[in-house]
């Protein structure tokens, strides 16, 4: 690379912020931050207001790509929507395999973010309401009686998946999970006679 390509202070503090804080935690140090993207402390004061700030940019980032992986994952199991559902577990599965996986990095913000009001659980509620459309819609266009319901269901299955995937490897929870998954895409295929949606928020 280039001296003229290098990433300027914001992008390396952004950079060095993805990795560390996925790899050992929301905890990590200032320090350790400023140290592996090679900036003065002021660059993290400039750019982002503070470490709550660069925790915030880092989730932002983070669930732009994770929601434009769910995308292409869904198009490219074809038109099908009940293959399309599926593929998106399986895709899961393979990351919690994955060696150096650890865990979802939402939900480890969110439980390590104590403070209801921090930035960084705006971004994880908005990307959990974005996948959750994105789900229901697939839902929608299989048939399903229930289908923000059943989006509901997946994304819990969704979040055992990728908690066992880092806790309990030796369990299978892949293909666990597609069992899980397939029947909550099936139980539910709307026909004659089956029950309305019950009232509430999961099933609007």
């Amino acid at each position: 690379m280039t001296a003229s390509a290098k990433p300027g202070p914001r992008e390396r503090l952004l950079l060095t912020a993805v990795e560390l804080t996925y790899a050992q935690g929301l905890g990590v140090g200032v320090d350790a931050l400023l140290k592996g993207a090679g900036v003065a402390r002021r660059s993290l004061y400039e750019h982002f207001g503070g470490k709550d700030g660069l925790i915030a940019e880092v989730l932002r980032r983070s669930t732009a790509e994770d929601l434009e992986a769910y995308r292409a994952t869904l198009d490219g199991a074809g038109t099908d929507p009940r293959a399309r559902l599926l593929a998106v577990v399986d895709r899961l599965g393979r990351i919690a395999a994955a060696p150096g996986f650890h865990g979802c990095r939402y939900l480890a913000a969110d439980l390590a973010l104590t403070d209801p009001e921090h930035p960084g659980h705006e971004v994880t509620r908005a990307y959990r309401h974005a996948v959750h459309g994105l789900l229901a819609d697939e839902f929608t266009s299989l048939g399903h009686a229930r289908p923000r319901f059943a989006a509901d269901q997946l994304l819990l299955l969704v979040d055992g998946l990728l908690a066992a995937g880092a806790t309990r490897p030796d369990s299978e929870p892949a293909a666990a999970a597609r069992d899980l998954a397939a029947h909550i895409i099936d139980s539910g295929l709307a026909r004659e006679g089956a029950a309305p949606p019950v009232a509430g928020p999961a099933a609007a």
